[in-house]
């Protein structure tokens, strides 16, 4: 997601130049595809994976990734958590600076930690911490935003106390939506405080513009603390939502990174471009969503089950998607640390019982051939989404005789749908914040703010909390699993394919590298003359 998003507009209205220093060496600039137009460049707001690529630039964490996707320092330079795994003390380096050179205090993360729970940013991502004293009461607005347990002690130093044991805390701390924000700029700026002209970060990069539609860019930034590392002196993020469009511009010169590869087009590029060609797993899900909360869907889980049956995942796999994609029977991704993927009971049939059983469902949700359901699917303009849905879509009407109406639209456009509740089914993705199942299962917790579907399922969430309290590792995953199969028996959305990352890197690209978070930062990229 990974992952689904509604729009910031505030922070799309405008793209300005920032400052009168001198521009960047342009040879030294990185250009790279970032697919839709990101929804905000407020890290606590920001939803989309387009966002969060930026994000990761301008800003840093108290930790970050690694190249294998572990956990690493980010400007917490090291942590230790108390015996009962409760308590999390980080230790912020002395030489972390903001971009007009301000220290990074404790406090910055203090204060970023207590806006990201509190009910006036309204961040979809709120829930991500509910593991921190507090935080579940604050979102609901139980309790204040300063009783959140996070402290700083002093100007080196943030303490994170928490309600159960997380062992994940470390990793999820490197998510774009807990990195800190430059307080003096958002309290005189407010909602502007993300323009270019404005914009004060404490990553590797610094914001100067943002044109909607077309691109965002970020010049080197010398106050911060590991400037000596960093070898370009900026990046140009194109906004492409078209993936062969994407490709006709790489293919011209005009990107040296892409933010996906066409299918359409990968038996060519697999010959023509195969030195540029990197495909690794990934920890994401695609899927088409139910909205639970209006009809023809809501509280028919016979019928939602009967159009899960009858998809041949391994047909689209191998037919359409055609770059490695596993067919997904369930919502967790292989290669989870310390769990195994669940399936719905049905994965493994052979197909004619499957549309056996599933004519049965649908007759008895009162459907048939002289009374088809009818439906609209949903989903964001592109090739891969078209051809999924036309294929998909045909499943139906012959297995079912269900006719789904299929929309595409712009990105933004079906996300303002979801959020208005202007949809019966979607199309969208979900990839992991952390590598837990948590971060999957949390998304269809009922309180989560990024449920997009409206699952609630009391038993589903009482799952998820036991897991959450405990600190036994193999108890906390049956908990998982076992969450996870009560899910798929209630099909509230219906996972499609897991993904696997698809880049193309220019030659002149060097440090590269591909892991299951698909997180490259691009302070660790070069570019060759």
């Amino acid at each position: 997601m990974r992952r689904s998003l509604a729009l910031a507009l505030g922070a799309l209205a405008l793209g300005l130049l920032g400052g009168c220093a001198p521009p960047p060496d342009t040879t030294s600039i990185l250009l790279r595809g970032n697919g839709p137009e990101p929804d905000s460049l407020d890290p606590q707001k920001a939803r989309s994976v387009e966002a969060h690529v930026v994000l990761r630039d301008l800003y840093e964490c108290l930790t970050s990734l690694g190249k294998d996707a572990g956990t690493v320092p980010g400007v917490a330079e090291s942590w230790e958590a108390t015996a009962d795994g409760l308590t999390y003390t980080f230790h912020l380096r002395d030489n972390a600076r903001w971009s007009n050179g301000d220290s990074v205090t404790g406090e910055d993360f203090v204060f970023a930690l207590r806006r990201l729970v509190d009910p006036a940013t309204a961040s979809q991502y709120a829930q991500l911490i509910d593991v921190v004293e507090h935080a579940p009461e604050i979102v609901t607005g139980r309790a204040a935003p300063e009783t959140l347990g996070v402290s700083a002690p002093d100007v080196h130093t943030v303490v994170v106390r928490l309600s159960s044991p997380a062992p994940y805390l470390p990793g999820l701390l490197s998510f774009p939506s807990t990195c800190p924000v430059h307080r003096p700029t958002l309290q005189k700026e407010g909602a502007r405080f993300t323009r270019p002209e404005v914009s004060v970060s404490n990553g590797a990069f610094r914001l100067t513009e943002w044109v909607p539609g077309s691109h965002i860019s970020v010049v080197r930034n010398p106050a911060y603390w590991n400037d000596a590392a960093t070898r370009l002196e900026g990046v140009k993020y194109l906004q492409i939502a078209d993936e062969s469009a994407e490709f006709t511009r790489y293919r011209a010169g005009d990107l040296h990174t892409t933010a996906v590869v066409p299918r359409g087009q990968f038996d060519v590029i697999r010959k023509d471009y195969a030195a540029d060609l990197h495909v690794a797993p990934q920890l994401s899900t695609y899927y088409y969503g139910f909205a639970l909360d209006r009809p023809p869907f809501k509280d028919v889980p016979g019928l939602r089950r009967a159009l899960s049956l009858v998809i041949d995942r391994e047909r689209l796999a191998e037919s359409v998607l055609r770059v490695g994609e596993l067919p997904a029977y369930g919502w967790v991704p292989p290669g989870v640390h310390e769990y195994t993927s669940q399936a719905f009971g049905y994965a493994g049939r052979p197909m004619a019982e499957r549309i056996e059983e599933a004519r049965r469902l649908y007759a008895a949700a009162g459907y048939s051939a002289a009374k088809p359901l009818r439906f609209e699917l949903r989903y964001n303009s592109g090739e891969v989404h078209s051809r999924l849905a036309v294929a998909i879509a045909s499943m139906w009407k012959q297995a079912l005789g269900a006719e789904a109406q299929l929309t595409a639209v712009e990105f933004r456009s079906l996300m303002a749908d979801v959020d208005a509740r202007n949809v019966e089914m979607f199309r969208l993705s979900w990839s992991g914040d952390y590598n837990d199942a948590y971060t999957f299962l949390q998304y269809l917790k009922s309180d989560f703010g990024i449920n997009l579907p409206r699952y609630a399922n009391p038993a589903y969430d009482a799952l998820l909390a036991r897991a959450a309290g405990t600190a036994d590792t193999a108890e906390r995953r049956r908990l998982l699993e076992t969450a996870e199969r009560m899910m798929l028996a209630d099909t509230p959305l219906l996972p499609l394919y897991f993904y696997v990352n698809k880049h193309l890197v220019s030659p002149r690209v060097t440090g590269w590298y591909d892991n299951v978070m698909n997180v490259v930062y691009s302070k660790d990229l070069a570019l060759r003359d």
